[in-house]
């Protein structure tokens, strides 16, 4: 496959890929049924240059739109309350959820409550989902190769009263587009192409551990790990390659689409500790993987050989492997402990108990009780240096 070549591709949604695609965005709006939609983003990205160019596609295809930008970097509960009355008052009837894994986020989550008088928690992806809503259309863009949530309803919002991240869905909102131009990540700089290209790594990985039978999923986790692993050290030396960017966002979706079989501990320490400290979620990720890993081990004896294969690696012993991944981190630049992202070392006990309430903690390859969690966030915090 050429990543600078135009493709459609059906499943698990619509997707429309290829470099300069955000150009189509007036008429994949009015295919959906939009005239008027709400453009929903984070506030990091509210003065990217992809902001009033996408608003000038649409102004140029005859569509009304307003922008909403009020959503943090991990975004919360009256974030969402608040793009829901902008949602209203403009009298919109779409969204586009555009930018990094917080921007689609929220998008997603307005499109969530947008036409439903619900309380949010009511979508909590572990009750059962709430029957006569109604949805607007959606579409997702994501500019960054790494959350891997632009086919899915799916979104991590901060319940700003008791201090955690739940997921919130519904399998009646569907995306009726997810739009990946690869020309929205060239801006992004080195770091943030690190951080998020490690989250798409950690969704393939935790994915694919996922104990059951899911060969679609599986099969997904594979080829996006194996793109990510050879792709992500070039696009973060190379900013400026769109093959690479191209690349990165192919694997980042399959490796959204893997994590539909669920995640696992990464993910479930990785939300809490996102939810107090403000924490970048790729990079918290990024680095308690090496760590949950060892974990892990016992449990993913029959993993470890198919993802050093998908990752090009000559020896596929588990030690090879988290080895390799050890040294991809490095070199991308990712710190070794969570005291370096700012995580004060007295937190392991209270964001132990907080992660066994994520619905990631109940796929986890490896049954979990709080002591073992918080020996995990123990072991990739700073350890005490000899005097």
């Amino acid at each position: 496959m050429s990543f600078l070549d135009p493709q459609d591709w059906t499943f698990p949604v619509p997707i429309a890929y290829g470099p300069g695609r955000l150009a189509e965005i007036a008429s994949l709006c009015e295919g959906a049924g939009m005239r008027n939609p709400l453009i929903v983003t984070d506030r990091g990205s509210a003065s990217l240059p992809f902001i009033d160019t996408l608003a000038a596609h649409l102004a140029k295809g005859g569509l009304k739109s307003a922008l909403y930008s009020g959503i943090s970097p991990n975004p919360r509960d009256d974030e969402i309350a608040a793009g829901c009355k902008i949602f209203a008052e403009g009298g919109h009837d779409g969204v586009i959820a555009i930018g990094g894994g917080s921007g689609m986020d929220g998008g997603k989550a307005v499109a969530l409550m947008a036409l439903n008088d619900l309380p949010l928690w009511d979508f909590e992806f572990e009750q059962t989902p709430p029957t006569e809503t109604h949805f607007p259309p959606l579409i997702c863009i994501p500019t960054t190769a790494g959350t891997g949530a632009e086919t899915e309803s799916t979104a991590m919002i901060t319940d700003t009263a008791q201090g955690v991240k739940w997921c919130v869905w519904h399998p009646d909102l569907k995306p009726a587009c997810a739009l990946l131009d690869p020309e929205l990540t060239l801006g992004l700089p080195p770091h943030l192409t690190a951080w998020t290209g490690a989250d798409a790594m950690v969704h393939a990985i935790e994915a694919y551990c996922v104990p059951g039978f899911h060969p679609l999923c599986d099969g997904a986790a594979l080829e996006g790990l194996r793109l990510v692993a050879h792709w992500l050290p070039i696009a973060v030396a190379e900013p400026g390659n769109l093959e690479a960017r191209g690349a990165m966002l192919a694997g980042s979706c399959l490796a959204g689409i893997a994590f539909l079989k669920g995640l696992g501990l990464v993910h479930a320490i990785s939300h809490m500790i996102g939810a107090e400290y403000d924490t970048q979620h790729g990079l918290t990720n990024a680095v308690l993987l090496p760590e949950v890993l060892r974990f892990n081990a016992p449990n993913i004896d029959d993993k470890v050989t198919p993802m050093a294969q998908a990752m090009g690696l000559a020896s596929t012993d588990f030690e090879s492997f988290h080895a390799h991944i050890e040294a991809m981190l490095r070199q991308i630049g990712i710190p070794k402990t969570l005291s370096e992202i700012g995580v004060p070392d007295d937190c392991a006990a209270r964001i132990a108990e907080k992660a066994l309430k994520d619905s990631a903690a109940g796929t986890n390859p490896r049954p979990l009780t709080a002591a073992e969690v918080q020996t995990v966030i123990e072991a990739a915090l700073p350890k005490d240096t000899p005097l």
